[in-house]
């Protein structure tokens, strides 16, 4: 079977250091900008009646030529082994993702549209996307479910985030909370805990430097990286 792109998402991350480990965590917005083939107004007909949407997409970044049966999980500390079909690894036979988004909007007027704009996308910028299908709370939702070994660690690891506003002042207005929210929840791996490491990622085209102690972040660096878009 030949899967082929219908459409690749715009977000604020350009390489993968950084990007929420999972989705629906932070309200960041990102857009869905479809191919030409499938800028069809009537292929969104009555998709703005649901509020969520399921994104299918291609680990684009983790393509291998062979796959392993287990892999380390980063939230047991990168150290423990399960089975691959046990966890959310990006290393998988198949390389296929699956987000649950907010949808937004639907933009007809975007000269690119029609666009969809969501919330708490987990995907690198310019991801492959497969397929987008209604989220139904009806079947989709299940209360009662049991989470593994996820259960183990919170979700939300809520770090205090100290950003001087002489650097916050180096970024957009809008982009201020995404930042905060993204460093709240603790972007390092869960193995890495050196209180004197700098650590570096990119977001909304700048190079963002923080160090991390007592449980708070200190964000120490924001500079312009343009090169990267």
């Amino acid at each position: 079977m030949n899967l082929s792109p219908i459409a690749h998402i715009r977000t604020d991350f350009p390489t993968k250091f950084g990007i929420p480990r999972q989705s629906g965590i932070t309200s960041l917005t990102s857009k869905i900008v479809f191919l030409k083939d499938f800028r069809v107004k009537d292929a969104f007909r009555g998709l703005e009646d649901f509020s969520h949407i399921w994104v299918l997409w291609d680990f684009s970044e983790a393509h291998r030529n062979n796959w392993s049966p287990t892999v380390r999980p980063p939230r047991l500390g990168g150290n423990t082994r399960l089975g691959v079909f046990a966890t959310r690894s990006p290393f998988r036979p198949n390389n296929i993702g699956l987000s649950c988004l907010k949808l937004v909007q639907i933009d007809y007027q975007d000269k690119e549209g029609p666009v969809l704009i969501v919330e708490g996308a987990d995907l690198m910028d310019n991801t492959p996307i497969w397929d987008i299908k209604p989220y139904i709370p009806f079947t989709d939702c299940h209360p009662e479910a049991t989470e593994g070994f996820s259960s183990l660690n919170n979700h939300v690891f809520a770090l205090q985030v100290d950003l001087p506003s002489e650097l916050s002042s180096s970024l957009p207005d809008d982009k201020i909370d995404g930042l905060i929210q993204v460093l709240s929840n603790d972007p390092r791996p869960h193995y890495q805990e050196d209180d004197q490491r700098l650590y570096r990622f990119f977001y909304a085209q700048h190079e963002i430097e923080f160090t991390v102690s007592a449980g708070t972040v200190h964000v120490v660096g924001i500079k312009k990286e343009p090169s990267l878009h």
